[in-house]
């Protein structure tokens, strides 16, 4: 039987996740309903069982959980954008599709489930950096989802005493982000028209910051997650981040300079759900999982453009 199910295994973070699972030797299940997944992400993971399901779909979440130890939450539709035009369909799969994969991982009696939370759940506080005792302030419908299921996570611990475990993740990228969607990661976009030529956009002036985080580091964070002892970890919520953020003018500078590319940026105005500032304080998880950051943001755009160059989806 799997040691591990990977919700959303044939999206960008999913895969990554079921690769280093898989490259260890690990017993590994995958799901995933190609919502927003790409098959071409399975190709490497041939070792991996993989069910093509729904997790808005009871019966699917029951046939992943069977047997497993430990589930990694990745699935959800993760675009503010995309939830601000259908917050309905963002709900459904997310807060609806995370409360049955926690009930059919309760029946089937796993161990733990690792959630993929989202740092929009702080919304647009001025106070930097973001810290796990502020209170939640979300601005768009993928924001409220998101939290939404936190504190179903949260729940199942203090009621069923399933180990839960919360990563708040802080805008991450890497290799296999898809740069094709208007949905995608803003460093994927860049990367993509910027190695082809093409003016990138930046939805605003540019000032925005994030805490970017390369995919490395949010792997990284998972294992931590899954191996640390339950009563230190389980039931609890901490950011997964660099605590280190970058301008997007300062960003599409770096960048600049490892696509090659010669001209400005195109500015339009911003979009609606969007904070102005992230910054994470990664202090919870340095203490609970012994969690730091392996790759810095630098050397985490060189390898990503590297992997564009190279011919992958670009």
């Amino acid at each position: 039987m799997p040691q591990y199910l990977v919700t959303g295994a044939a999206g960008f973070i999913g895969r990554s996740l079921a690769a280093a699972l898989v490259g260890r030797g690990d017993s590994v299940r995958g799901i995933d309903s190609f919502i927003s997944g790409k098959r071409s992400n399975l190709s490497g993971l041939e070792a991996m069982e993989f069910l093509e399901g729904d997790l808005r779909n009871p019966a699917d979440c029951a046939r992943a959980c069977a047997g497993v130890e430990v589930v990694f939450h990745e699935a959800a539709l993760a675009s503010v954008p995309r939830s601000v035009a259908a917050p309905a369909e963002t709900n459904d799969n997310c807060v609806n599709a995370t409360l049955n994969l926690l009930i059919a991982a309760r029946a089937a009696g796993v161990r733990r489930v690792v959630y993929a939370g989202s740092s929009s759940a702080y919304g647009d506080t001025p106070t930097l950096p973001k810290h796990e005792e502020m209170a939640p302030n979300p601005i768009s419908p993928y924001a409220v989802a998101k939290l939404a299921g936190e504190h179903y996570m949260r729940a199942f611990t203090r009621v069923y005493g399933l180990e839960t475990v919360v990563l708040r993740y802080f805008n991450v990228f890497g290799p296999y982000q898809d740069p094709a969607s208007q949905y995608s990661g803003v460093l994927a976009i860049f990367c993509r028209r910027m190695l082809a030529g093409e003016q990138p956009t930046i939805y605003g002036d540019g000032g925005q910051s994030r805490d970017f985080t390369f995919i490395e580091n949010v792997v990284h964070g998972n294992l931590l997650a899954a191996a640390a002892p339950a009563e230190k970890v389980s039931g609890q919520m901490m950011n997964l981040a660099t605590g280190r953020r970058f301008t997007l003018n300062e960003t599409f500078a770096i960048l600049r300079d490892l696509t090659g590319f010669k001209g400005e940026p195109a500015y339009a105005p911003p979009r609606r759900g969007d904070i102005r500032d992230s910054l994470a304080d990664i202090g919870r998880a340095e203490q609970l999982l012994g969690y730091r950051p392996q790759v810095d943001f630098r050397e985490g755009l060189r390898r990503t453009v590297e992997w564009y160059r190279k011919g992958n989806p670009a």
